[in-house]
């Protein structure tokens, strides 16, 4: 198949980007999205051109960082599908595909698709962790955990940080990711001695980071890779609020 491809390119952080086309025949249907761009990075090296840049690590939906905005739409048109995950049987020959790096103040540019996500690094760094006592694993049994318990907290620790609810967000915000992160540990019970601060300090990295406040469009789950529920953002709003009575 072939393909008409806009893609944005931008030399480095400061500099302006625009798009670019390029036509790419011999596509496979079988391909990835990242090996039909890998395809192109070929021809442009053969050409003596400078190759695309994207991010991507395990090309296997874990990672998160291969996100992109493909025709508008982070990760393209499949639900709980990440870029890496996306065939090329999904497009149709001949049609123009739109490829832009995911847009946010808090997600620069770096150069082309790739961005710098390190503002979610920091975010975790804020409060993603629980202090425990070093030595030997305790007896799995020993702290009992409802089943429902357990499959809330794996449901939330499913997030991988792609960003992909930052880049649809209409205010950039990151609140599924931060709650998402908070959820997990503050259902378990290793999690719940430092969840006042946590839920604070995470929060208020969030907002210190530049990302924005979530008005509730719900769009963040419907385009989020693992279909991380907005119901995490609600307890991550109760529970700051309770943490800041607490506080007081």
């Amino acid at each position: 198949m072939k393909l008409y491809l806009k893609i944005w390119r931008q030399e480095h952080k400061e500099s302006k980007g625009s798009m670019v086309n390029y036509e790419v025949d011999g596509i496979s249907v079988h391909m990835s999205f990242l090996e039909m761009l890998d395809l192109l990075n070929e021809r442009l090296i053969q050409k003596g051109e400078r190759v695309i840049e994207f991010d991507h690590d395990c090309r296997e939906g874990i990672c998160g960082t291969c996100g992109l905005m493909i025709n508008g739409r982070a990760h393209g048109p499949l639900k709980g599908t990440t870029t890496c995950q996306l065939h090329m049987r999904t497009f149709k020959d001949g049609e123009t595909v739109y490829i832009e790096p995911f847009r946010a103040a808090a997600f620069p540019v770096l150069r082309d698709l790739k961005i710098d996500r390190s503002a979610f690094d920091h975010i975790i760094q804020a409060g993603g962790y629980i202090s425990a006592s070093t030595g030997q694993a305790p007896e799995p049994n020993s702290i009992l955990i409802a089943h429902e318990t357990a499959e809330a907290a794996f449901d939330a620790a499913a997030c991988i940080g792609c960003g992909a609810c930052v880049a649809t967000c209409k205010n950039s915000s990151a609140a599924l990711f931060t709650s998402a992160k908070i959820s997990h540990l503050v259902l378990l019970p290793q999690g719940k001695v430092e969840s006042s601060d946590r839920v604070i300090n995470m929060v208020n990295r969030m907002d210190e980071e530049g990302f924005g406040h979530c008005s509730n469009t719900e769009a963040c789950e419907a385009e989020c890779p693992q279909e991380i529920s907005v119901l995490h953002i609600a307890r991550m709003n109760a529970g700051y609020n309770k943490a800041l009575v607490i506080r007081k």
